[in-house]
């Protein structure tokens, strides 16, 4: 009987040690902060933004001439004329706020198409440092709440280091 107890017992404490994971953090914001590709993504969000702006400012100057335009002649419209203005008018500004809303969400649409390759290819460096160094799992600092996450489990350095990317000097205040 003492022989089955301390069997069970050498079993389970195997399967406890075979089953214990490496879990590791990495800063993905940072990374790709320093990435090099980063400016180019930037860049041409900013390049698309200005062109949705040229288009805005287009359909705001439309407006701003038409409000101009019936102020100046108002006393001379007749009631039918003013009315028919005033719905133009309101309908121009529901566009403008329409318009306004849409170059948001196209804005957002547009930054993370120009980010997904970066975040899949730092994503691919963290699974290669990963299985390279036995880690089971990694987490993400930015966005999740740790109580405690000890340095030397930070892989940020070496997935920085597999992109081949040089880390910034700190800027001297």
């Amino acid at each position: 009987m003492k022989s089955k107890i301390l069997f069970i017992s050498l079993a389970l404490a195997s399967i406890v040690s075979f089953s214990q994971t490496k879990t590791g953090t990495v800063d993905s914001d940072y990374i790709v902060s320093i990435m090099p590709e980063t400016k180019i993504v930037i860049k041409r969000a900013q390049l698309y933004g200005a062109r949705l702006d040229s288009s805005f400012n287009k359909k705001v100057k439309e407006y701003q001439d038409k409000v101009t335009a019936f102020r100046k002649n108002e006393k001379t419209l007749g009631a039918l004329a003013k009315k028919t203005t005033v719905t133009e008018l309101q309908g121009l500004e529901t566009d403008i706020k329409k318009y306004r809303e849409n170059g948001t969400k196209l804005m957002q649409l547009k930054r993370d198409e120009l980010m997904r390759p970066l975040y899949q290819k730092l994503s691919k460096a963290v699974q290669n440092v990963a299985v390279a160094n036995g880690y089971t799992q990694i987490l993400t600092v930015t966005g999740n709440q740790f109580a405690y996450a000890d340095p030397k489990f930070d892989i940020t350095d070496l997935v920085i280091k597999k992109l081949g990317i040089t880390i910034p000097k700190p800027e001297k205040k």
